[in-house]
């Protein structure tokens, strides 16, 4: 498991010596001297220790939910830790949204940031080859996103032993030089991070916008927490990942102070001349690690995403028969692709990307933080000092690494930001919209109980088989019901009225997978609850049901859903462009059969249409 996570969980943090030293002494900001590298060595030093081995590692990965981990498990924790008090959960949702939003940002500039940089590797060891980086680059994206429908299993079980590979390659680069020059150690001491801000101020703290650069990936630690547990995470940071990372950058470290000049590319020029090739390649492939972690994470998000509500139904493939977790979503793999092409070409350069990297790591990292707080204080009732204590000064840190981004909005953190905007925008028009329209539903509803009341005085032809009429509201008459009724005048000798529930908790265990209710003449109300990680398999979930007696025979059950035509209006609901826009995802989601798993060809559709 510790192997496993070195490959999934580190990928991203583990190719940032390809850039971050860099980027802190790129542009001319910081003159690589003496005393400038050795506070800029304790400035990186310190942000990991303090960000990723206190904050995450002791105690982010604490807050799990059902063992779950990531944002969208933390805002179901903060948001039902204060469901007694509804503006601030509110407030919440909306910030754990934006959260969510802005980490497609992180997704787009991750693999086109770490693949970039490690292609520039052809600057440093044949610079007459420049103009066949950004070439280059967009191949090796390219085949990435196409294997993707493929499934990762194959390639997920060469993860562990390539970063294992990469990992003690970062060690070995940085011995010789220490050795060379173990001056370079006495950045290990604070006072000389202390001492660079103190003395440059300002330059310091636009300075931070690089060396955050660091901890790009922590927020996997946390994200991929259910696949791997507490343990294996944490002794793979503290046993290997940062080791490694420290080594390394204390290695360039000291060969900056043997030779400033070296400031251009510092870990390519690392190496020995023999190793250059072989570093050049085993970079590529971390790279490749390292994006692919990001784009599973993608997927996984997408997915509890439209569980909870968040996001319209997507076309979700299967590509395992065992790993429930192995899924391709083709409609966010070629959104993507797509971004990211455009994100390498417009900025040409790892440099330029820099900018708009830590936008996105550092906005998240904040949401976090404030989510973690109204976890441990109002979820786990513990004092409001030690709550206070234990992330007021992570949440200044945060703070203060935000507001160093946000100088580089107008140099390439728009681009994030403006990808984050455009998600934050689409999830609260569709989850706003749904309310609408759940609303508008239940105004026009009849009551279920009552409508089979009076169907049954005088009741129509009974048919053999089962009817399964899919319904959002429970208690409510499915307009599919009064088609069929009106239509056919024929109602089926079993009935099941079935609403579908997505609750907050990434599992719920089959022991609570089905509530029933008899409504008399072999009718029943079904309840099937699922957590955001489960995966909504409605006919076998209704398999549950001979538990209680009621029995459902596969060829002899048909599944009956009402498709919902959205009309805007000018009204009391959302602006008339959102309710288009809303109408248009409403349109354009993936249906209904395919994402519950009903068989396609025991499935009726029958419409309406509903104006909000």
């Amino acid at each position: 498991m510790t192997l496993g996570a070195l490959g999934v969980v580190y990928g991203d943090i583990g190719t940032s010596p390809l850039y971050a030293l860099k980027e802190v002494f790129h542009g001319g900001h910081v003159v690589a001297n003496h005393d400038n590298i050795l506070g800029v060595l304790s400035l990186l030093f310190w942000t990991m220790t303090v960000i990723v081995s206190l904050k995450y590692v002791l105690l982010i990965l604490r807050a799990d939910n059902n063992g779950e981990g990531g944002l969208i498990a933390m805002l179901a924790l903060a948001t039902n830790a204060v469901n007694d008090k509804p503006k601030l959960r509110r407030g919440l949702l909306v910030v754990g949204l934006f959260g969510t939003a802005i980490f497609y940002g992180d997704a787009v500039i991750t693999p086109a940031m770490t693949v970039l940089g490690a292609v520039e590797g052809i600057d440093v060891y044949a610079p007459q080859f420049h103009a066949a980086i950004l070439p280059l680059t967009l191949l090796v994206l390219a085949g990435l996103f196409a294997v993707q429908r493929l499934g990762t299993a194959g390639i997920g079980k060469a993860f562990g032993p390539v970063m294992l590979v990469w990992f003690c390659s970062l060690a070995l680069l940085g011995i010789p030089h220490i050795v060379s020059n173990p001056h370079v150690l006495v950045a290990i001491n604070p006072a000389y991070a202390f001492a660079f801000c103190m003395e440059y101020r300002w330059v310091a703290f636009v300075a931070l916008g690089a060396v955050v650069l660091v901890v790009t990936g922590g927020e996997a630690l946390y994200a991929d927490l259910g696949h791997f547990g507490k343990k294996p995470i944490r002794i793979a940071w503290y046993g290997f990942v940062m080791p490694a990372l420290v080594i390394n950058y204390f290695g360039q470290g000291a060969m900056l102070l043997n030779d400033p000049a070296a400031v251009k590319n510092p870990f390519f020029l690392l190496a020995p001349s023999w190793a250059e090739i072989p570093l050049f390649l085993l970079a590529t492939l971390a790279a490749i690690v390292a994006s692919q972690a990001l784009i599973t994470a993608a997927f996984s998000v997408t997915k509890q995403a439209v569980q909870l509500g968040i996001l319209p139904r997507m076309r979700i493939l299967h590509t395992s028969v065992r790993d429930i977790g192995q899924i391709y979503i083709p409609f966010v793999n070629w959104g993507l692709f797509a971004f990211v092409v455009l994100a390498v070409v417009f900025f040409g350069s790892s440099s330029n990307l820099a900018a708009a990297y830590g936008v996105a790591v550092t906005i998240d990292m904040t949401i976090t933080t404030v989510m973690t707080f109204f976890v441990i204080r109002y979820g786990w009732k513990y004092p409001l000092a030690l709550c206070v204590a234990a992330t007021g000064l992570f949440f200044i840190i945060d703070l203060t690494f935000l507001a160093s981004n946000l100088l580089k909005v107008a140099h390439g953190g728009w681009f994030p930001l403006l990808i984050g905007i455009g998600m934050f925008t689409l999830m609260l028009t569709w989850k706003q919209g749904r309310r609408l329209l759940s609303k508008k539903l239940r105004e026009d509803a009849i009551d279920l109980e009552s409508f089979l009341e009076a169907v049954f005085v005088s009741p129509p032809t009974r048919v053999p088989g089962t009817a399964v009429f899919l319904s959002a509201e429970q208690g409510s008459t499915p307009n599919a019901l009064l088609h069929n009724l009106k239509h056919n005048k024929v109602l089926h000798a079993q009935n099941l009225f079935v609403s579908v529930k997505h609750h907050e908790v990434p599992w719920i265990g089959f022991d609570k997978r089905v509530q029933v209710q008899s409504l008399g003449n072999d009718c029943w109300q079904v309840s099937l609850h699922f957590g955001f990680k489960n995966e909504p398999d409605v006919p076998e979930a209704l398999k549950l049901l001979q538990q209680s007696g009621v029995l459902l025979e596969e060829m002899d059950t048909s599944y009956f859903l009402s498709r919902d035509i959205v009309i805007p209006t000018i009204g009391s609901g959302m602006a008339l462009w959102r309710e288009k826009l809303f109408a248009s995802m409403h349109r354009n989601a993936a249906a209904a059969a395919d994402f519950l798993h009903l068989p396609t060809n025991r499935v009726v559709e029958l419409g309406s249409k509903v104006e909000l």
